[in-house]
């Protein structure tokens, strides 16, 4: 099963792919990070980022996208923008599923990782949207919330 990892942070959607097959972890390169959107009050910019993201699910054959939640009141509060990509990312085909960070810390403390993050092949931004899918793959394989 392919899981994408999504951290939504301002107007951008910082992703990371996991897969597990076979009892192993694999994390496929892919061709984007992230994605910025500018104008989030435009449609047009808003279908653009639609099309792409799931254009790139379509593409790495992803089985079910899994995004941070963020908090919708008070300081800590995600952005306006960050809420209009959550939107645009659940109207899908795929399921998709919303992890709190505690849920994730409690599954990445549950079962860490085998492997360093800084010996994957990915960037440092990344890191959060891969705990997300990690912890999410966790949960699938041992049942527990």
């Amino acid at each position: 099963m392919k899981v994408c990892g999504v951290e939504l942070k301002g107007g951008e959607a910082i992703i990371s792919l996991l897969s597990y097959e076979g009892e192993t972890f694999n994390v496929p390169s892919c061709r984007q990070v992230s994605f910025a959107v500018s104008q989030s009050e435009t449609t047009e910019a808003i279908r653009e980022f639609h099309f792409a993201f799931h254009k790139l699910m379509e593409d790495y054959k992803v089985d079910q996208i899994v995004v941070i939640q963020r908090e919708q009141k008070g300081k800590l509060a995600g952005s306006a923008t960050s809420f209009k990509l959550e939107a645009a990312i659940q109207i899908t085909e795929l399921p998709v599923v919303i992890l709190s960070p505690v849920t994730i810390k409690e599954q990445l403390k549950r079962n860490p990782p085998m492997v360093d993050f800084d010996s994957l092949d990915l960037k440092r931004v990344q890191r959060n949207a891969f705990d997300a899918a990690y912890a999410h793959h966790n949960r699938l394989i041992f049942k527990k919330d």
